[in-house]
């Protein structure tokens, strides 16, 4: 069976169809009038035989099939742009001042880093890991150039995905058992104490906060030494500790808005444009929910 090929136009009419939430918010992003934009997509629906696009009350949304062809395209047009760099583009030179929480770098920057390093090797990037309630400040004052943290405004920066929080726990102490429930935490301003306290008082559970620490790792000691349970973003809860529930009479919570945001200041810089792009088709819309 013979196969119609993918053409670059139809992949870049999709992910910035995906990425703006709609035929009209991607047609500037491709420069092409929203109905040249629909006839890309379904040129990319006829070869693919399938529906790729569902329109919402407010924004298309993705199929099955089109969250899979979604990362596939990301990739291709990631290559694509790679190829046309090596022929034609300039030597990318100058500084990205980058920042991100710990319980990010690991799992989201480290993938991102690894494409962008081997072709942009004379762009020197300084990384800075602090909690994302000292990173946004930095990033709007111009100190930093580009973060990844968790968000609490919608305005503030792009979205690139949600990430879950967990009750995380030490099977040998059981400490979810005592009354109060000791509890580990990060600075007032936290998010993720915010969640935690939240999800208690909806339960009318009593606690008592017996641990202060900025750091990831010191809330993982917390919960290691048996001093307290702790919330942890999914992504950077240790596979050794026992993650909590209902049964363990913890309730939900809330989920991390995870978004890039950029320093007025670095506007001009291709360097932060490139690397800006590649954190936008690498992990937007790409992390399950």
């Amino acid at each position: 069976m013979t196969f119609q090929d993918l053409q670059i136009d139809w992949l870049k009419c999709f992910v910035a169809v995906v990425d703006a939430g709609s035929l009209s918010g991607a047609a500037p992003e491709v420069h092409r009038s929203q109905s040249a934009v629909s006839m890309q997509i379904k040129k990319l629906e006829a070869a693919l035989e399938c529906q790729l696009l569902l329109r919402g009350p407010r924004q298309h949304q993705l199929t099955p099939q089109g969250q899979i062809l979604l990362g596939y395209a990301r990739r291709m047009l990631d290559l694509h742009a790679e190829t046309q760099a090596a022929f034609h583009g300039e030597e990318l030179k100058g500084r990205i001042r980058l920042g991100v929480p710990d319980d990010y770098a690991a799992r989201y920057l480290t993938p991102v880093l690894k494409r962008f390093a081997p072709n942009f090797g004379a762009v020197e990037i300084e990384l800075y890991c602090e909690q994302s309630t000292s990173l946004i400040p930095r990033v709007k004052s111009g100190d930093l150039d580009l973060v990844l943290v968790s968000r609490d405004n919608p305005r503030q920066g792009t979205l690139l995905f949600h990430e879950p929080m967990v009750w995380v726990g030490e099977a040998q102490f059981q400490v979810w058992r005592r009354d109060p429930l000791p509890i580990a935490v990060y600075e007032d301003a936290s998010l993720a104490k915010r969640s935690a306290l939240r999800s208690l008082a909806l339960q009318g559970r009593r606690y008592k906060v017996v641990y202060n620490s900025s750091s990831l790792a010191g809330q993982i000691a917390a919960v290691e030494s048996g001093l307290a349970v702790a919330v942890l973003t999914q992504c950077s809860a240790p596979p050794h500790l026992e993650i909590l529930g209902s049964e363990h009479h913890l309730g939900p919570l809330d989920p991390m808005e995870v978004a890039v945001l950029r320093s007025r200041a670095s506007r001009g810089s291709k360097a932060v444009d490139s690397l800006h792009a590649l954190l936008l088709r690498t992990l937007r819309l790409s992390v399950p929910a």
